[in-house]
């Protein structure tokens, strides 16, 4: 019997696990925003001393995954399980960082969800009693998605108004069965969400139905308001998604105005950093959950936070052939303090 299931998207965490560790690796345009102080590790160095784009994605992951064993007094190896994934074909990001260390590893694909999405499954992993802890991890690398979903960066074409800089950049969690920390009590699974939005340069609008499904489900599944959160963060819709999200929220009567930010408007300075809506990729919401968020949760400025990791859902192959950009959403409930 499903004795969690809350409504029908939403689980519950009896025994909430708790975040103990985190850490953030970040690259050089990331360390120029307003959000630079709160992360790990950051790079002038795009490449992180690697050959290629792709191979500076996977250092990325391994300096966020080496310093979050060090805050959490742990060696890499001692790690039960890890969820993680990125945005590179077959994620190799996420599985070339981790060959060879021993470590149990599930990848993911969830676009730009996949933070909210490793968290979710790391929480009803270690709150199942199925492991003592587990590590949530994701990445994004601005290079190396603009030569895979668009254009190779030599190329030199026009970004338009409504496109977002994908983040450079890695964030790691680790969820315990014990410790203090902030802690996980709740989750909502998305649904695939299509609006017919076939412009790969304007995934916020992708991505903003999703989240409002997402959101609104949530709600319903808890019979809660916004005002019951500290905050409602979204993942990486940018400006002109989160301008979406809230017109929707606001047609069916739902005010989100007071409570909702985004990932993307937050990671960048929009008047002095060219990067048009605003920040994307798994790197975006994952080095903003792993530096700035959880830190605000631990030091009590924040109670608590409807984490709502947002992710498009398309691929070369599909934007090629002309079909529309599906969307998907997934939320955790983090609960602030020390536990």
């Amino acid at each position: 019997m499903a004795n969690y299931r809350q409504g029908r998207q939403s689980f519950i965490l009896p025994r909430p696990p708790a975040i103990t560790a985190w850490a953030s690796c970040a690259g050089k345009k990331e360390s120029e925003g307003p959000l630079a102080h709160t992360f790990d590790i950051t790079s002038q160095d795009t490449r992180f001393g690697q050959r290629t784009w792709e191979q500076a994605e996977k250092q990325v992951q391994r300096l966020a995954l080496g310093k979050l064993a060090e805050k959490a007094n742990m060696k890499m190896q001692d790690f039960q399980l890890i969820f993680s994934g990125d945005l590179l074909n077959q994620c190799i990001g996420s599985s070339f960082s981790l060959r060879n260390t021993g470590i149990p590893h599930l990848g993911l694909y969830g676009a730009c969800s996949t933070m909210a999405e490793s968290l979710l499954l790391a929480s009803m992993s270690v709150g199942g009693g199925f492991a003592d802890h587990a590590v949530a991890m994701t990445s994004s690398h601005f290079a190396s998605s603009e030569r895979q979903y668009r254009f190779p960066l030599g190329y030199g074409g026009q970004r338009t108004p409504t496109s977002q800089w994908t983040v450079t950049g890695s964030g790691a969690a680790l969820v315990c069965a014990e410790g203090a920390g902030p802690r996980i009590t709740g989750c909502t699974i998305g649904t695939v969400t299509d609006l017919g939005i076939k412009d790969a340069n304007n995934m916020g609008a992708a991505m903003a139905a999703a989240a409002y499904d997402t959101i609104r489900a949530h709600l319903t599944d808890f019979s809660r308001t916004p005002e019951d959160y500290s905050l409602i963060i979204t993942g990486d819709l940018g400006q002109m998604g989160k301008d979406l999200l809230l017109e929707l929220a606001k047609r069916d009567g739902i005010s989100l105005g007071g409570r909702l930010e985004d990932c993307g408007c937050l990671i960048f300075d929009r008047k002095i950093q060219d990067v048009h809506a605003g920040g994307s990729g798994c790197g975006c919401s994952a080095v903003t959950l792993c530096g700035y968020l959880l830190g605000q949760l631990q030091s009590n400025k924040l109670k608590s936070i409807l984490f709502c990791g947002t992710g498009a859902l398309l691929s070369p192959t599909s934007t090629q052939q002309g079909l529309p950009i599906p969307g998907v959403c997934h939320t955790v409930v983090i609960e602030g303090g020390n536990g």
